[in-house]
């Protein structure tokens, strides 16, 4: 994709991005390949750009202070498999979340690059707040108030997907030999807690621990379900380790909301590895964690970023120490289609209102957009992908939006024999994903979840497809 800078309004009135979301037609694909030596041979090609956002870009949706400063960067890390019938991508990009059109761009545009179809593609956000949450509906619904509201800068999402061609291109041309496969995991220590632990005896969630928490009733309270364990694969050239993806469940915010753009203290975490072992690319993905915070664990301070950032770097220094790599036999991709509800507690009216009101602040107007962009995608019926790769005894599964990490569970459950790493945040457009119990608990994931509780039957249905059980 040549890059050719554009107005908002022009971008807006003749997205060729648009055009490719409406006729999309993704379906449901699967292959395997048996690996013989003289048949067939696998090579990577690990890529990465910078999608830091320039000064006055719109934060997080748009609804926190916008980009002032950057303490460090943000990238999109990903590879590319080469060497069965079609290619597959998978990338973890350092944004808050990517939506509806705009993922479907994304997922296109890589798999042009990498000379692939958009359901062999996979893009995972991992969440960070102090970063762009992006939805090309939603702005152009946005742009029709006259109000200067806006959820992202069309140039640089264009730049973005140009560096994305770019980077993915150049990788293709130093593709190395694909020969193993290991994985290993190690637990965190004082990181993840469940946000939704004080439950009172209606049944009803009465007060959530959010990312950051300072109430010392919810601080005390035990970290409830979560998973601790961080899972690493990695891959290699013969003895070579050429990259690793880690993957843990929890909410990736220590502090946000004054501007600072940072890739907090995941993707420090990741950086500190990354400088350690130059030679192999590091990828971090967050896990189902739609329920999933450190607010146990975290104040909200600067030194709070410090110590989480060094217990998860220990995590991933402990999941490495168990990499047993062997040779590999099998792989295979697998996808299904989810076409999810509407949540009934929203209606096209009640969200236009709250879009059109111009005495609400930016924020609650931002968010009716965000929904009334999903119904739209609802009624295209757009599906959303789920996707597994899965190589030996090793699968990598990709989960939309904020999922719960009782999906995650599920999936474990469900493979007991394989080792599975989940990463959640692909498709963005449903926002929260609860498990149906949920949801006649209320809480704040409950209510801006954008789907019916029957996404949680889907959901399930389709991780038991892309793992084959």
């Amino acid at each position: 994709m040549k890059y050719r800078p554009n107005t908002r309004r022009s971008f807006l009135k003749n997205s060729a991005i648009a055009t490719t979301f409406a006729g999309s037609t993704l379906v449901r694909e699967t292959f395997a390949t048996k690996l013989e030596s003289k048949q067939t041979t696998l090579k990577i090609a690990p890529f990465r750009f910078d999608v830091t956002p320039p000064m006055g870009h719109p934060l997080c949706g748009g609804w926190i202070t916008p980009v002032k400063s950057v303490s460090d960067n943000l990238e999109t890390i990903g590879f590319v498999i080469l060497g069965l019938d079609k290619p597959v991508l998978v990338c973890a990009v350092d944004w808050t979340g990517i939506l509806n059109s705009a993922h479907v761009a994304w997922r296109t545009t890589l798999a042009k690059a990498a000379g692939t179809t958009p359901d062999r593609v996979a893009v995972q956000c991992v969440h960070q707040h102090d970063a762009p949450f992006v939805c090309i509906d939603t702005e152009k619904l946005l742009a029709k108030q006259n109000d200067g509201l806006t959820n992202v800068q069309v140039d640089f999402f264009n730049s973005c997907l140009n560096k994305a061609t770019l980077a993915i291109k150049e990788a293709l041309t130093k593709a190395r030999p694909l020969t193993h496969v290991a994985n290993g995991e190690g637990k965190v220590e004082k990181v993840a807690s469940n946000r939704r632990v004080a439950i009172g005896p209606n049944g009803k969630i009465t007060k959530m621990r959010s990312s950051s928490c300072k109430d010392p009733e919810l601080i005390a309270m035990p970290e409830g379900l979560i998973d601790p364990m961080l899972k690493t694969v990695a891959f290699y050239d013969g003895k070579q380790k050429v990259l690793a993806c880690h993957y843990y469940a929890t909410h990736p915010m220590s502090h946000y909301g004054q501007g600072n753009v940072s890739s907090d203290f995941v993707g420090l975490a990741r950086k500190q590895r990354q400088k350690e072992d130059p030679n192999c690319t590091h990828i971090y993905f967050t896990g189902a964690s739609g329920n999933i915070s450190a607010g146990k664990y975290n104040n909200g301070s600067p030194e709070a970023r410090v110590e989480l950032t060094q217990r998860i770097y220990e995590g991933i220094i402990i999941s490495e120490k168990n990499l047993k790599p062997e040779p590999i036999i099998n792989v295979s991709w697998k996808t299904h289609e989810l076409l999810a509800s509407i949540n009934p507690a929203f209606t096209k009216e009640s969200e236009t209102n709250l879009l059109e009101n111009k005495k609400n602040m930016p924020a609650n107007r931002i968010r009716p957009a965000m929904r009334l962009a999903w119904m739209d995608r609802v009624k295209a019926r757009t599906p959303i992908i789920l996707s597994a790769l899965h190589l030996n005894n090793t699968s990598l599964i990709h989960l939309p939006a904020e999922s719960f990490l009782e999906y995650q569970l599920r999936a474990q459950k469900l493979q007991p024999g394989r080792f599975v790493a989940t990463a959640a945040y692909g498709d963005g457009g449903p926002w929260y994903i609860p498990v149906k119990e949920a949801y006649p608990q209320g809480g704040y994931e409950v209510s801006v979840a954008n789907c019916a509780d029957d996404v949680d039957a889907q959901m399930t249905d389709g991780i038991k497809t892309i793992l084959g059980t």
